[in-house]
């Protein structure tokens, strides 16, 4: 007996000594950790007790406010939107249930209620709490543009300012209203939720809450041609004016159908061919071209930029597109994920599969861009070959209107030389005014727009396409650079008759012609 009391007495002291060792992790290794937990209801309490500062566009429009409940709830403040679904894919949400996104997410330092700043003796003696005021670089003038232009169309728009970063709209659809998400009740959160995250069939399967501007990529088509035309001016200048064969189609080496000019697309079964052509019978049809970059670029010719491709090499062709950048995460200040990065093949599979270097060189095969990275494309060529970090912060300040802090323009990259930029925006304008041009007759002459087009064709047999354009205006002094894409649209649609219209209605907003 007295030896299982023995036993009794070590298996209780063993049981103190774990409750001691796990009250000691609780209450001091973990307490931060707990106390900061944003499911910890005391911590939730303290975030709805206090007003949150206020988002603002460019022109003090308020975008996000805190205001007070209705007095049958535990919580004093809520969040609302009045503007509803214009800015929501930049501001975010703040929900009780679905924590925050947007700036809401990457600012929530400064929005919610903190303790100013010592700057006098006095403030040393007293504790005094704020809330700042979080201005966007957002133009609502611009934004407003986007959303008209984008009426009742799957799609997505970028605007930045080449010489800052600073992003003036970023709009898609499908968008979503954020204020059910804030309601603090959960029934009205969570149905807002599931729709939102629900594909949509009426908008070919898009979410409201992956932002097509700047977290969703598609083949960018012969918007990359610019930076295959980089390609060239940076690593192999001597095919600047290198003169490429006419043709409607490079036929593949190993198909029935004939090399003609001696010229082929290597190890493959599958041709590629211009716009509207098709095989067996494209060495009749019309659509044929060819000649130095100056002269191919206007009419977008597939064929001669695919064999530019292969002449630039897995390597060139890789390290500009990665100088441009893709395959990296856009250091935009918004809450990040993968789908922002924008894809090119690495060098490892262009050697293993030598057509990818022609479809990519064209923008097709597996390349793919976010609207943010083809706006930072044509940023780039407007801005002298330096792409700027974009941001959507302007400035803050605290509620006496002190300035807290103001972003400083910093460049993130330098893909090009000044005057390989110069050059390039050149062919831009070209692409405008040749009367051969993809982009010719859709925008002012007074308006001086350097623009290119891009047409990918996607589906099983090439049953659809998605549809680009990125520009900069005015090109003798860039203010802002542009990209639209129109994903899934007729097989039949084009670059120009599709984004074109789009950007054409964002340069009279801005430039007001």
């Amino acid at each position: 007996m007295g030896r299982r009391i023995g036993w009794l007495g070590i298996f209780i002291t063993l049981c103190f000594v774990a409750l001691f060792v796990q009250l000691n992790n609780v209450q001091v290794v973990q307490a931060k950790a707990e106390a900061d937990n944003p499911h910890n209801p005391r911590i939730v309490f303290q975030k709805y007790a206090q007003p949150k500062g206020l988002i603002e566009a460019a022109d003090g429009t308020v975008l996000a406010k805190s205001v007070p409940t209705h007095a049958n709830t535990i919580y004093k403040y809520t969040r609302t939107y009045p503007q509803g679904g214009l800015y929501s894919q930049i501001v975010g949400y703040d929900s009780l249930i679905y924590g925050s996104s947007g700036v809401e997410a990457s600012y929530v330092s400064y929005l919610k209620t903190h303790n100013a700043p010592v700057k006098t003796i006095r403030d040393l003696l007293s504790t005094h709490t704020i809330t700042d005021t979080v201005r966007l670089t957002v133009q609502p003038k611009l934004q407003q543009a986007a959303r008209t232009a984008l009426a009742g169309r799957v799609g997505g728009v970028v605007a930045l300012d080449p010489a800052t970063g600073a992003v003036l709209a970023m709009y898609a659809n499908p968008t979503f209203n954020p204020n059910p998400l804030t309601s603090l009740n959960p029934k009205t959160e969570a149905a807002a939720w599931k729709s939102y995250t629900s594909p949509d069939p009426a908008q070919h399967g898009f979410t409201p809450l992956l932002p097509i501007s700047y977290a969703d990529s598609f083949p960018p088509g012969s918007t990359f041609k610019i930076v295959t035309t980089s390609a060239v001016y940076q690593h192999k200048p001597s095919l600047i004016h290198k003169s490429y064969p006419s043709l409607g189609c490079l036929p593949p080496a190993l198909g029935p159908y004939g090399q003609p000019h001696g010229i082929n697309l290597p190890d493959t079964t599958q041709g590629l061919c211009n716009y509207g052509n098709h095989f067996p019978n494209a060495q009749t049809v019309a659509g044929t071209c060819g000649g130095t970059i100056r002269v191919m670029l206007p009419p977008s010719c597939d064929t001669g930029y695919a064999l530019i491709g292969l002449d630039l090499g897995p390597q060139n062709l890789y390290q500009e597109a990665y100088s441009y950048g893709f395959d990296q995460q856009p250091p935009i200040d918004l809450p990040h994920s993968y789908l922002e990065v924008s894809r090119f093949p690495t060098v490892a599979q262009l050697q293993a599969n030598v057509p990818f270097q022609a479809y990519s060189a064209i923008g097709q095969g597996n390349v793919a861009a976010t609207p943010l990275q083809m706006a930072l494309v044509a940023a780039t060529v407007a801005n002298h070959g330096v792409m700027m970090t974009p941001h959507v912060m302007a400035d803050i300040y605290d509620s006496q209107g002190n300035l807290v802090t103001r972003y400083k323009p910093t460049p993130w990259k330098t893909p090009i030389s000044p005057s390989a930029a110069s050059a390039i925006k050149n062919l831009m304008t070209h692409v405008v005014s040749n009367t051969d041009g993809t982009a010719y007759g859709i925008f002012n002459p007074a308006d001086d727009v350097g623009a290119k087009t891009g047409t990918a064709q996607i589906g099983v047999g090439n049953t659809g396409t998605t549809d680009w354009m990125i520009a900069l205006a005015p090109a003798s002094a860039p203010k802002i650079a542009l990209a639209v894409v129109m994903p899934d649209e007729a097989p039949s649609a084009t670059g120009a008759a599709v984004a074109g219209p789009v950007i054409r209605a964002m340069l009279q907003a801005v430039l007001g012609q």
